[in-house]
């Protein structure tokens, strides 16, 4: 089945994150833009996952667990989970390789961690945009430790990307997925679809704000509308390479 998908937003808990960019609110705009599966992917974070997924729940769409995790090279790459359990596990080992470095909002804004009601349970205190102390080798092998799958966020952007600061994917990664933020534009160069070569292409909004969610352009061919299947879908695709 072809499945509309948005697998990179984030919440008030990412402090880049606009304060209206609640569970609910994420959700209900999902919805309304008519998107099937979504994920939520704060910064070095999922404390926001298990009111994400269970407003979800409710709401009869498709919400999968995930992290955008910044590593010590300060490059992002998006880790999806099968499972809440394996994600808030994951959050665990990364929150302890984050620097623990105090949060001022009102320079870099708030980080709220919210209930499946949308009320604010606490504020995180430790700053979530900092490089953590894992090295973008190490990622895709901590996300599969828990069950997950890494791959390269907004290769395409200036900034933290994987191609803006290394110029190339390491190879050791063996990443199959990449994210693009503007295919057209990207793919258009054979130097760009060269360092991309034998990768399967996705893009989502990156959302920062409510009307940034992505309308449903872009499909996923799957088995099943399952966090298991999606997940399958891009492991699959190392065995294609």
């Amino acid at each position: 089945m072809k499945l509309s998908y948005d697998l990179h937003m984030h919440s008030c808990l990412s402090p880049c994150g606009d304060a209206d960019m609640t569970p609910n609110n994420m959700i209900n705009m999902a919805i309304l833009n008519g998107l099937q599966v979504v994920a939520l992917t704060d910064h070095n974070s999922c404390k926001n996952c298990p009111a994400f997924l269970e407003v979800a729940r409710r709401s009869g769409i498709l919400a999968i667990a995930g992290m955008e995790l910044c590593t010590a090279e300060e490059i992002h790459v998006v880790c999806l989970f099968p499972e809440l359990e394996a994600a808030m596990a994951f959050d665990e080992e990364v929150y302890s390789r984050v620097p623990a470095i105090e949060n001022r909002p009102e320079i870099f804004g708030e980080q709220w961690v919210m209930d499946e009601n949308d009320a604010v349970l606490r504020s995180e205190p430790r700053l979530l945009i900092n490089a953590s102390t894992i090295p973008i080798a190490e990622a895709p092998l901590l996300a599969r430790k828990y069950g997950g799958f890494a791959f390269p966020a907004h290769v395409d952007k200036s900034a933290y990307s994987a191609l803006s600061n290394l110029g190339f994917l390491p190879p050791e990664c063996g990443f199959t997925v990449v994210e693009v933020k503007e295919p057209e534009r990207f793919l258009a160069e054979e130097e760009n679809r060269g360092k991309i070569a034998g990768c399967q292409v996705i893009t989502n909004s990156d959302a920062h704000y409510l009307w940034d969610i992505a309308e449903p352009v872009r499909t996923l061919e799957l088995a099943a509308c399952s966090a298991s299947r999606l997940l399958e879908h891009f492991a699959a695709e190392k065995d294609k390479i």
